[in-house]
């Protein structure tokens, strides 16, 4: 039996590839081809349909790195070519396994509409349907010589990845550039065989319907004659004729396909590339939903359909035509497929807002779900924000790549750190670039982990990353999958459908109850730290920008500068994507995301600082700014949280005295010994007498890794990094002194071939030891580790996420525990036993690992290390080479709302201004743990001021929002500044009452 099948499916392959495949094509003609070669950046179309074009001959090498090749070319069809269907096949050197990764085109009529992507999985144009004979034909090609730089072997360092490095030969050289016949009859023959040949591969082996498949594949191959494929190619499809129409089982799983191409923002290629990519995508889909009446396409990304609308409009046009048709499918509601582990919740909130109102502006509709297939993890304030936002579902597939652990559901009810629950699905076939092939839809079948209570799942259909989306050959697989026995049925159909139906038939969906953590990838939390530092920073200024500017803007009529802080938010947006933000992108990615990000910061701090000169006045008295909701936080405890005050009277100074070879800094809350090595070797709370340091396990140890992952260098931290380690003790400077009241020491450090210097500080009135790290990093395949063994008995720690924090375990009792061996955190992180905890607070850093130690003597200790620096290859070589500032502090006395507020300081110093008269806050905030994310005017350009308040420290909360301003009442409103209940009366306090983790959004009416 075996070798039977063998023999038929052994056929059937090798008269397909050799024979029935090629003859898709049965006549063709050279195109006539002319060449031009940009020296320099891509221009707009309507310029390179105008260039001057020298003769090209097929075959001859084209296109430098980064290059930009037009080509023009001609033919006339042949009179005996009357009433066929015509085609262009153009091979610009693909290589179709490398889809999405190397050389693309974009193919323009003369006139400049775009026709269609070419790509090595899209080869053809089309021409005519029905050729008349003799008429000429002429395309124009923008073609792109991006290399190829994930290559076989994927992990190679390169310097193609900067334009500025890559070398200037040419790359490719074109095959076939050729005016075709095809042939439609061969063409559905192929895909019969194929759709045959793949289900009766997951059949098992003995079943009837796979030996009646079998029977027809040798009964077709029969009737065709391989010398006259195109005449025989209807008989041999009749015999395939009734296993084809032979209907699935009642039982049947369903897929609801749609079609997909994702597109990376940036990745292996810059951001003015993905503007093109885009383009090109765009303009082959539209072109296949004229031609297949059934397909529905999706397009994620707000930014990419402002690209079209900036810098493709003919595109553009063509997209608005089809979503008004209900056929291409804006998808996700976000600005970008951003990382959700790292952005602030004010960014995640823009991604939504920015997201929703490009859609509804644009196009008329907001998105019900939020499409996320391949970001590195999903925070658990998500749900509350999706929630809050509007949305109804959430869509990924990225967490069937971890690396230990089987996720155990595939629709399922998400809960976060509030409670929030949003319906999410995971697609059982693993993947968001479908081909609709046998294994795929076998694999959904078996996996599909609610199959007991569920029947369908979702397939995003496509090749991304510029591979052009879905394939004619992939809707020919559809249609072919429709209704097939002892196959999944297929059906494109719209998520929002899908999501409806699946919420009917599951009536009570199992819940997961946390962080979705990727067992993967857990290198993006460090990786290119320049770009990370910049986002934090970024994201503050943004924040403050708007602060100050509405507070003027109510009080002295400033003008709020909306369309600037449009302009910086998006920028920020788009640099929050999932391949930026987490270190995993070329250089030239990486080069122009840090230049971005100072943009963005100075721009914001511009704004800032225009409105503080309009609130403060003219004058010389030295006024304080604070720009957050938390009094005390600064060295300036009287500062007026969210307003302006004077200077106050400076505190008793800080005193430092050599001890034992080292340095004891002190002040009126905590008493800290540095030891002669620089490291903290006691740390203890005056006002308890509790000390935080184990005995012999000095804190404030730098540890030197070698870290060399199995795979994807940028992107993963193996465990087994741990096993080889140095501990940086050498001290080659040491010094100290009191500056302005601040005890000071002063760290020097030489190491492998690296150097840092360590500035710490404790201030009057601080529980923080301040640690200021200037490192001049210059390893190779490295990772820097900053650690504090701490005499706690911690249970768990708590990481601060967006709008409050997550707590996990200290222990691994099991896999799933285990895997988290590298986690993330915002500001803090929070350390801590009954009665007494320690915080680490940071302005620049997101990732952290935790161990737990115990012996007899000394109890259990629970260190935990903050991750500095790393040295990948891969994509850019020469990773974080250069220098960096990172602050970390040590908050001695912690609970949660010590560690919030000193994270908060950390990133969000007060700022003194001179000018006449004190400032008094647009907006006062009362009750523990009530915190003001966000103060702003109101979106849609009302005037209107928006209040963001959340409850931070995970328990229910009370308390009062307070307007200075005289205003028309309040409202809850949704994050999209859209209202949830009526009008509160005006000037009134608003009474809170919050639960643990509550984000409330109030937009007081003017």
């Amino acid at each position: 039996m075996h070798d039977d099948i063998s023999l038929t499916t052994g056929r059937a392959k090798r008269v397909l590839t050799e024979r029935i495949m090629p003859a898709i094509y049965s006549a063709s003609t050279p195109l006539t081809v002319g060449v031009h070669e940009l020296p320099g950046e891509p221009i707009p179309p309507a310029e390179g349909l105008e260039l001057s074009f020298e003769p090209y001959t097929p075959g001859t090498p084209w296109g430098p790195a980064w290059g930009t090749t037009w080509f023009r070319v001609e033919a006339q069809i042949p009179e005996g070519w009357r009433g066929r269907k015509v085609e262009a096949l153009i091979d610009l050197g693909f290589d179709v396994n490398m889809t999405g990764f190397q050389c693309e085109a974009l193919v323009y009529r003369p006139d400049g509409t775009p026709v269609k992507s070419l790509n090595p999985r899209n080869q053809w144009v089309p021409v005519t349907q029905d050729a008349a004979g003799g008429e000429q034909v002429t395309l124009f090609l923008e073609a792109a010589s991006n290399p190829v730089l994930l290559d076989y072997h994927p992990f190679l360092p390169t310097q193609e990845g900067d334009i500025l490095t890559a070398a200037k030969d040419r790359l490719y050289r074109t095959r076939r550039m050729d005016l075709v016949v095809f042939e439609p009859e061969v063409f559905d023959l192929s895909l019969d065989l194929e759709v045959l040949l793949e289900l009766q591969a997951e059949l098992p082996e003995t079943s009837p319907r796979r030996m009646r498949i079998l029977q027809a594949l040798d009964d077709a191959l029969d009737v065709l004659d391989l010398q006259h494929i195109a005449e025989t190619a209807g008989a041999a499809r009749a015999q395939l004729a009734e296993v084809l129409a032979a209907p699935a089982e009642a039982s049947a799983h369903r897929v609801a396909a749609i079609g997909h191409a994702h597109i990376d923002s940036a990745w292996l290629w810059p951001v003015r590339e993905t503007i093109r990519k885009v383009a090109r995508t765009a303009s082959s889909m539209t072109t296949l939903i004229e031609e297949q009446p059934d397909f529905l396409y999706g397009m994620s990304s707000a930014q990419q359909y402002e690209w079209l609308k900036l810098h493709r409009p003919e595109v553009y046009a063509r997209v608005r035509d089809a979503v008004k048709a209900g056929r291409f499918l804006p998808l996700g509601g976000m600005w970008v497929e951003s990382d959700t582990v790292m952005p602030t919740g004010e960014s995640l909130v823009r991604q939504f807002s920015y997201g929703q109102r490009f859609f509804a502006e644009e196009f008329g509709i907001r998105s019900r779900g939020v499409w996320l297939p391949d970001s590195f993890g999903y925070s658990p304030a998500l749900p509350q924000l999706m929630r809050r936002a509007g949305f109804e579902w959430f869509f990924t597939q990225k967490i069937s790549w971890n690396q230990a652990n089987t996720f155990p559901h595939h629709t399922f009810l998400w809960e976060g750190i509030d409670g929030s629950r949003m319906f999410t699905h995971f697609p059982p076939m693993d993947t968001y670039n479908s081909q609709l092939s046998g294994m795929e839809l076998g694999k959904a079948t078996r996996q599909f982990k609610e199959n007991r209570v569920a029947t369908s799942s979702i397939a995003p259909v496509g090749w991304g990353d510029g591979g052009g989306g879905t394939t004619r050959e992939m809707t020919g697989r559809a249609q072919r999958l429709a209704n097939l026995e002892g196959s999944a049925t297929v059906e494109w159909k719209h998520p929002d459908v899908f999501f409806e139906e699946a919420k009917a038939e599951l009536a009570y969906p199992a819940v997961w109850v946390g962080e979705l953590y990727l067992e993967l990838h857990r290198g993006t939390l460090t990786s290119q730290h320049g770009t990370k530092s910049g986002n934090r920073h970024s994201e503050q200024a943004l924040i403050e920008a708007e602060l100050w500017a509405a507070t003027a803007a109510v009080r002295e009529g400033f003008s709020y500068p909306a369309a600037e802080l449009d302009r910086l938010w998006k920028l920020l947006l788009l640099h929050q994507f999932h391949d930026i933000l987490p270190g995993t992108s070329i250089a030239w990615v990486h080069r122009e995301a840090v230049a971005v990000f100072a943009e963005i910061v100075a721009g914001a701090r511009r704004i800032a600082e225009q409105a503080r000169a309009a609130l403060a006045g003219a004058g010389d008295q030295e006024l304080v700014f604070a720009p957050t909701s938390i009094s005390g936080h600064a060295a300036s405890s009287e500062a007026v949280p969210l307003g302006a005050s004077p200077v106050p009277a400076a505190p008793e100074a800080a005193t430092l005295r050599p001890e034992d070879g080292g340095f004891r800094l002190e002040n009126e809350l905590v008493s800290v010994l540095i030891s002669a090595e620089g490291l903290i070797v006691s740390a203890v709370d005056r006002t308890s007498g509790r000390e935080a340091i184990p005995a012999g396990r000095p804190a404030n140890l730098f540890q030197l890794h070698q870290d060399f992952p199995n795979m994807w260098d940028a992107w993963d931290i193996d465990k087994y990094y741990r096993n080889r380690v140095e501990d940086l003790t050498d001290v080659a400077g040491l010094r100290a002194e009191v500056v302005d009241g601040v005890a000071t020491v002063v760290i020097e450090r030489v190491f492998s071939e690296s150097q840092l210097e360590q500035t710490i500080t404790l201030a009057p009135g601080s529980r923080t030891v301040l640690l200021r790290n200037a490192i001049d990093w210059q390893e190779t395949e490295k990772l820097l580790k900053l650690a504090f063994p701490l005499d706690i008995f911690a249970t768990h720690t708590d990481a601060e996420t967006q709008f409050g924090y997550q707590s996990r375990v200290t222990h691994v009792n099991t896999s799933w525990e285990a895997a988290k061996f590298e986690t993330s955190m915002h500001r803090f992180v929070l350390i801590r036993e009954d009665g007494f905890g320690v915080a680490l607070v940071n302005d620049s850093i997101y990732g952290y690992d935790t161990s737990r130690d115990a012996t007899e003597k000394e109890g259990v200790t629970t260190t935990v290390r903050l991750s500095l620096l790393r040295a990948p290859r891969f994509p850019d070589p020469e990773t974080d080479q250069g220098e960096h500032v990172i602050t970390v502090g040590l908050v001695i006395g912690a609970d949660p709302e010590t560690a919030t507020a000193a994270g908060i300081a950390l990133g969000a110093p007060n700022t003194v201004v001179r000018g006449a008269h004190a400032v008094a806050p647009l907006v006062r905030v009362d009750g523990e743990g009530l915190v003001v994310s966000a103060v702003k005017l109101a979106d849609d350009g009302s005037g209107d001021v928006v209040v963001r308040v959340y409850e931070a420290l995970g328990r229910r909360a009370r308390g009062t929002v307070t307007a200075d301003f005289e205003h028309r009442g309040v409202q809850t409103v949704t994050l999209l500044e859209d209202p949830i209940d009526g009008r509160q009366s005006p000037n009134q306090p608003v009474e809170l009452q919050l639960t643990p983790f509550e984000v409330r959004t109030l937009r007081f009416i003017r």
